[in-house]
């Protein structure tokens, strides 16, 4: 009897996935927990195993197609078996979204997000196309949608927003835009925001003229994610930086001093990252407004630190989380970030390990950067950079007060922090934290 492979729940919010790649092609034999194809959804790409032994029916999910999870993707069967040639479930997105409510009154501003199966389906649309019609007072039901089974694409709402205002009845002349619903939306801009204010977005530029030699190629789903949140981010946050010299001979020489014996004990290899996320962690407890978040008109203080770390792609970047990072000693921080990185790599992470993030640091350093200022990572207030460490002469003043120049291992490090809540003030004094800790603490090495 044939075994329906159908596509996973990869988290509770989670109601699509994409199909990247498969592994084997109808006719294919396949053992049980072998790779059988790739996804990726919003939060993180994956590689899922095979359901049972067996020999690849059918396949019937393209590649590059979204579909609902639990749609039927492939089928296993034994090699005597003919497939079904049923249709593959993903038609029944259009009888889905087809049975909402055809002219429901322009309450998307009064309704809170739907993210289960059926509202998305319903909607026709990401949570980013939904947002953007929220923001502009839009009724995703009136938008023509291009995408699979009239899905609402981001272009799309670009598209119908640059129209102008002709497509909802302007307000009285006299009267005063609305202001935004008391919801829950820690990424919405704040500070009385209302959606007749919004402007719609320019036209594009065009990217090439005609007649120029190009070469033009689809970005991939994990880009297109990155790309939407980078701006909505810049949009956001008000982002200010500040840059730190840290004199990092100290760590580097508990480093040397112990990274054997380190590697002995807790099996895995010991990195200056597990240092700077030690030093990030007391001073997130010290100046708690920088592991917050912005809802509304209120700021959300979080009580775990939980510490995202960028870790770059073949494919684009994609952010783990080292949950109750303050909870953990230089070795369980090492062996957290290891894993974590290594699964990245492989394409193993679990949805909950790339989500609920406080705090972020990014170390472009690895590739040589001086120091980096990167784009806060919503709904966060605050990422700190990493820059190279580097051997650069330094001034030194010795305990009779003399003066000396010194060959010293040094590292800038910028914080790029959200102005709303967090002054320059209190920016500085959480990296003067961070420095001071990097260069005098054993971080319970000695």
């Amino acid at each position: 009897m044939a075994f329906d492979v159908v596509m996973p729940q990869m988290g509770e919010s989670i109601a699509e996935a994409t199909v990247l790649k498969w592994h084997k092609k109808a006719g294919d034999v396949i053992a049980k927990d072998e790779t059988l194809y790739e996804i990726s959804t919003d939060k993180v790409d994956a590689e899922i195993p095979a359901p049972a032994a067996g020999t690849l029916l059918e396949i019937l999910v393209d590649v590059n197609a979204t579909v609902p999870v639990g749609t039927v993707v492939a089928r296993i069967g034994a090699a005597s078996e003919k497939p079904s040639g049923a249709p593959a479930p993903a038609a029944a997105v259009a009888p889905a979204a087809a049975s909402a409510p055809a002219a429901a009154a322009p309450a998307p501003l009064a309704e809170e997000d739907d993210n289960s199966l059926e509202g998305r389906l319903r909607a026709k649309s990401s949570p980013l196309v939904r947002e953007m019609a929220k923001q502009h007072g839009v009724d995703l039901t009136k938008v023509p949608g291009t995408g699979q089974a009239g899905r609402v694409t981001k272009e799309d709402m670009e598209a119908y927003l640059a129209k102008g205002p002709a497509a909802a009845p302007a307000a009285p002349a006299a009267s005063i835009a609305p202001a935004l619903p008391a919801v829950h939306d820690p990424s919405a801009p704040t500070m009385g925001l209302t959606p007749g204010l919004s402007m719609a977005p320019a036209p594009a530029m065009p990217a090439f003229a005609p007649g120029e030699r190009v070469k033009v190629e689809p970005m991939s789903r994990m880009r297109k994610i990155i790309a939407d949140n980078m701006v909505a981010s810049r949009r956001t946050s008000a982002h200010v930086y500040t840059v730190f010299e840290i004199d990092m001979t100290h760590v580097a020489q508990l480093r040397n001093k112990h990274k054997k014996a380190f590697e002995e004990q807790f099996g895995t290899k010991l990195s200056f990252m597990p240092f700077i996320m030690m030093a990030a962690c007391k001073a997130l407890r010290a100046y708690p407004v920088v592991n917050a978040s912005v809802d509304g008109d209120n700021v959300v203080y979080k009580q775990d630190i939980n510490m995202g770390i960028a870790v770059s792609l073949d494919w684009g970047l994609i952010v783990p989380v080292v949950k109750s990072a303050d909870m953990l000693n230089l070795g369980g921080l090492a062996r957290s970030l290891n894993d974590l990185a290594e699964r990245a790599r492989s394409k193993q992470l679990k949805p909950d390990e790339i989500s609920g993030g406080t705090f972020t640091i990014t170390n472009p350093g690895v590739y040589g950067d001086t120091f980096g200022l990167p784009i806060i990572n919503q709904p966060q207030v605050a990422i700190q950079g990493v820059g190279a460490i580097v051997k650069r002469p330094v001034v030194i003043t010795g305990p009779d007060g003399t003066d000396f120049i010194a060959i010293r291992q040094v590292m800038f490090s910028s914080l790029s922090f959200d102005h709303r809540i967090i002054d320059g003030s209190i920016a500085d004094l959480f990296m003067a934290f961070v420095k001071k800790e990097l260069e005098n603490s054993t971080f319970g090495l000695e």
